[in-house]
């Protein structure tokens, strides 16, 4: 796998791609701590520090940390990408939902290229819209009343250095100029970040969006790791378990991981014939294939579209209820419903794990042609052995995909909940909790291997070797095909079977320090 790094630095057209990725994610991370005009970010930092401080809450139990935590904590550096890339997914969201309505989108969907750059226009400019809401919600609510969108917050009360924490907006001017700038800069920044991930989707390697919300995710891992490190080292005296609970830690980590990873890269396999052909005098076809089906097909764009749904309607009822209220400390049935979202009760889990269902079969089913599939099949002389070409093929097609993208849903739900669980059961902070599990290791995981594959095809087209030095460039028949695949799940097991032992072994240690514990 080293050599892979290497030889990826050896390809001329692979390290200008791998450099120009760099480049602007640096510049993304220096946008990520440009402050806002007017902006003082002081006192939210010192707020979080003395919550965190207290054990009382941690800063990702509330929806302020987990949009944060898509920021890269540019959120709480009142910065200029303080919007992050969540308005351009909110605008593909509503855009594709619109695809499905309006039989004019669904149209230029259909249309190959042109029609995809005029979504792609109307995408920018919905998230123009987008951005101007809420950064104009945001404005208010951080000008006016704080305490909506950052709960517990108050600028009087006294801080760590034994002063008030203090206003979080100090712009002295008039309050319509700060909420103008505000929103300008917003949505620049925003708009900014949108133009680099386009530019590297296009002239750099792996996704950009997905990268640059993998980036601004990673960006809390020395956090973590410090906690983590205070947790195990730093631990009361006399805790003579503490060594055992960062087995437990570390094996749970690592079966997190390896199952995230055998889940996304699992597939069913359909058999597929392709009958005999004559043209002229050479005949075509007679061989055996397969049509693989992922199980987890729509990856973690469900999660994604789910946590942006769920983030906006948050935000929007608790500024409507301090706006609302009378005075400062009055609650109404719009701040009270708004919180219940910030706070991730069970409605929250009920309507997140729904929407992770819904957005799943709907992203299958946009993405996922059954009838195409079958349709090209049956032109190229090629059928599923027990099941007739066309119409048939088809709801076959369909019937199997349904069946996996439920076991799908199920285990993107269980991901997605598992770092609350976590949080609630061990005791341990939630910048801790969000790397044994949920939506960032999902995105992680899935960004990692999309873009190991990317360079992997690079290396193969070259003459490298890729990350798996056997099984890819091997073999031309049936035969040798199917001795690749036997190679490959040799590889396979050959690598993981010793970290499935040792991430078995932590777990049976930490939990019979638990049961001595008890």
């Amino acid at each position: 796998m080293l050599s892979a790094f290497t030889n990826s630095l050896k390809i001329p057209e692979l390290r200008q791609k791998i450099f120009f990725t760099l480049a602007l994610l640096f510049i993304a991370r220096v946008g990520a701590n440009i402050p806002l005009p007017g902006v003082d970010p002081t006192p939210i930092k010192e707020f979080f520090e003395m919550r965190e401080q207290s054990k009382s809450d941690s800063e990702g139990n509330d929806i302020l940390g987990f949009y944060n935590m898509f920021t890269g904590g540019a959120l709480l550096n009142g910065a200029l990408f303080a919007l992050g890339i969540m308005p351009y997914i909110s605008a593909s969201i509503i855009m594709q939902l619109m695809g499905a309505v309006f039989p004019q989108l669904a149209r230029l969907q259909q249309e190959g290229e042109p029609g995809r750059q005029k979504i792609s226009q109307y995408t920018r400019y919905l998230t123009i819209v987008i951005c101007m809401v809420q950064g104009g919600l945001l404005a208010v609510a951080l000008r006016d009343s704080p305490g909506s969108l950052i709960q517990g917050f108050n600028p009087a009360e006294i801080g760590l250095d034994g002063s008030p924490l203090g206003e979080i907006v100090v712009f002295t001017g008039s309050p319509f100029l700060f909420l103008l700038l505000t929103v300008v800069f917003l949505t620049t920044g925003s708009l900014i970040l949108m133009w680099l991930g386009e530019q590297i989707t296009q002239r750099g390697i792996g996704n950009g969006i997905s990268l640059l919300i993998t980036v601004g995710i990673l960006a809390d891992l020395p956090k973590a790791l410090h906690d983590a490190y205070s947790l195990v080292f730093l631990a009361e005296a006399g805790d003579k378990m503490v060594i055992l609970k960062a087995f437990l830690m570390v094996g749970l980590f690592l079966l997190v991981v390896c199952g995230i990873i055998a889940v996304t890269q699992a597939q069913r396999k359909i058999p597929v014939q392709y009958a005999k052909r004559m043209v002229g005098r050479k005949v075509f076809g007679g061989q055996s294939s397969f049509l693989p089906l992922k199980v987890n097909y729509a990856g973690v764009m469900p999660v994604i579209f789910a946590s942006a749904i769920l983030m906006f309607p948050a935000q929007l009822l608790r500024t409507l209820g301090a706006a609302m209220a009378d005075s400062p400390g009055e609650t109404n049935w719009a701040m009270e419903l708004g919180n219940v979202f910030a706070n991730r009760g069970w409605p929250y889990y009920l309507v997140y794990g729904g929407l992770i269902l819904v957005f799943s079969y709907f992203w299958v089913s946009i993405m996922f042609k059954p009838v195409q599939i079958a349709d090209d099949l049956k032109k190229n002389g090629g059928y599923v052995p027990g099941i007739r070409p066309g119409e048939p093929t088809s709801r076959f097609l369909d019937f199997v995909m349904t069946r996996l993208t439920l076991a799908g849903a199920i285990f993107l739900t269980l991901i997605a909940v598992f770092p609350d669980f976590i949080f609630n059961t061990a005791g341990v902070s939630y910048n801790v909790a969000t790397f044994f599990g949920g939506t960032g290791m999902l995105i992680i995981v899935g960004v990692v291997l999309d873009t190991m594959r990317q360079i992997e095809t690079f290396l193969l087209q070259r003459h490298y070797d890729g990350f798996l030095r056997k099984g890819r460039i091997r073999g031309r028949s049936a035969s040798a095909s199917q001795g690749i695949e036997s190679l490959e799940l040799k590889d396979f097991e050959a690598q993981w079977r010793p970290l499935i032992y040792i991430s078995v072994i932590l777990l049976v240690l930490g939990l019979a320090a638990a049961a001595l514990k008890g």
